[in-house]
């Protein structure tokens, strides 16, 4: 039976390369795989937009090329990721810049667009489509539309297939489901029809399983972790799928971590909110038939995954403007560490009130305390060495954000002992996200793959 070998090439944007270089060189492998936007990446992106418009992509593009592109025609190695972010043909014209630099001539990188849907919102109001918030319910209003930075529908995998029968080489899209960049290369492979549910489904289980670099391969694993062992080399999942759709999750060997059904199970269950029904543009996913078998060490086999019909909508996340942060951070030494941090709280909350000076939100944190397990947490007895106080700020004034900081130096010398001045964090542009739905037809008749080759390129003026 057929089969097709993809490697994970990055989990988050600012992944590190390592996993995926030791799957080039030693994966043999058909395609590597790249996730490397998260709504907080799509912010930043949108932050660096702001800035230099020509910017967009993730910036790492570059230095992951660099590594890779010798072994996609040395080991015949296809890549697919949605670094191009918010700017594709940005991420593209980059792509080609190296390949040219590299001597490749005829290398064909693919953009895909038509995610970005900004401009296209108000005809989607004019058509009917509301696009309130899928979380609060709050209508659409033309004030958000002033506020938006950018808008992408999650688009699936067929237009990334409709590359790679085009020939491309590199395939570069924008907003994507985290998956597509996994089941694309499948569909082209094997030739899977749109309707074919339960081998799509396969298919998105496996980009599941691998969309997150390490963490199915023993990285931040929180069963036994201690068993993991190479942490320093992690190695980045393989999936080696068979044309019904079962697969093997493996791993290299030159490289750390492990592969069984616990760590293979916990990624699984990451981000799935209704096993029956884990909502794609491609295919609804079941998961709960699915069984994993130990095949081998380091090897899990994933059988029984079933799929039900796409859903009629896409999901479409908009950033918008939602004010600005202001953040400080002071320490406190033993003894009574955390009753001189509560106390420089209760200080500035009363300069703040005595000084008419109010914010839409403020909150505190006393880390060593309640940081990371808020409410949870246990108060610690006066012996704790030492406890670091953080106040945050919101509002709509960045210099009035600004000013925030300035109430805490004076208190190194005019409040409690101990105090350790970290502060000086400059003030942050907070992005809001608001989702919706939009009829799929209306993102999806737009949706194109461009073509250039590096000999292109290379005449051209760029």
């Amino acid at each position: 039976m057929k089969k097709v070998r993809i490697g994970a090439g990055q989990g988050f944007y600012g992944d590190s390369i390592d996993g995926a270089l030791a799957i080039a060189k030693f994966g043999n492998v058909d395609y590597l795989s790249f996730d490397c936007l998260a709504e907080l990446t799509m912010a930043i992106l949108a932050k660096d937009q702001q800035k230099d418009p020509h910017t967009g992509f993730t910036r790492d593009i570059g230095v992951t090329m660099k590594a890779l592109l010798p072994y996609v025609k040395k080991n015949k190695i296809k890549i697919l990721t949605n670094a191009g972010g918010l700017n594709p043909e940005g991420a593209q014209q980059v792509v080609l810049q190296i390949a040219h630099q590299l001597g490749f001539k005829d290398l064909k990188v693919a953009v895909v667009t038509g995610d970005n849907v900004l401009h296209k919102l108000p005809d989607f109001l004019k058509k009917g489509v509301e696009l309130a918030d899928l979380e609060t319910g709050a209508p659409f209003t033309e004030e958000m539309y002033q506020k938006l930075l950018f808008a992408n529908a999650y688009i699936g995998a067929l237009p990334l297939a409709k590359a790679l029968r085009e020939g491309a080489d590199i395939v570069i899209s924008g907003r994507t489901t985290d998956t597509a960049q996994f089941l694309a290369p499948l569909i082209y492979e094997f030739g899977w029809s749109e309707k074919d549910w339960d081998r799509l489904a396969c298919g998105i289980f496996m980009g599941h399983l691998l969309e997150c670099s390490a963490q199915s391969t023993g990285g931040n694993f929180g069963g036994d972790w201690e068993q993991i062992q190479g942490f320093e080399c992690i190695g980045y999942p393989i999936a080696e799928v068979y044309e019904n759709g079962e697969f093997i999750i493996t791993k290299v060997d030159q490289c750390g971590g492990l592969v069984n059904k616990e760590t293979v199970k916990e990624q699984m269950l990451y981000e799935i909110h209704d096993p029956s029904a884990y909502v794609t543009p491609d295919v609804v996913v079941d998961l709960t038939h699915v069984h994993l078998k130990e095949t081998a060490p380091n090897e899990v086999k994933v059988t029984g995954v079933r799929g039900k019909p796409k859903p009629p909508h896409l999901k479409v996340v908009m950033g918008y403007e939602n004010g600005y942060m202001g953040q400080v951070i002071v320490g406190y030494s033993w003894p009574n560490a955390l009753k001189k941090a509560k106390a420089t709280e209760r200080i500035i909350r009363r300069q703040l009130k005595e000084k008419n000076i109010e914010f839409d939100e403020i909150r505190t944190d006393f880390i060593g305390y309640n940081s990371l397990h808020g409410p949870l947490a246990t108060e610690p007895d006066d012996n704790v060495n030492e406890i670091y106080l953080r106040m945050v700020v919101k509002t709509d004034d960045q210099k009035k954000a600004d000013s925030f900081r300035r109430l805490f130096p004076p208190l190194a010398l005019n409040g409690p002992p101990t105090m350790a001045y970290i502060g000086n964090i400059p003030t942050r542009q907070l992005i809001g996200m608001w989702s919706a739905f939009v009829p799929r037809e209306l993102v999806e008749n737009d949706v194109k793959v461009i073509i250039k080759e590096v000999g292109e390129y290379a005449n051209s003026d760029a």
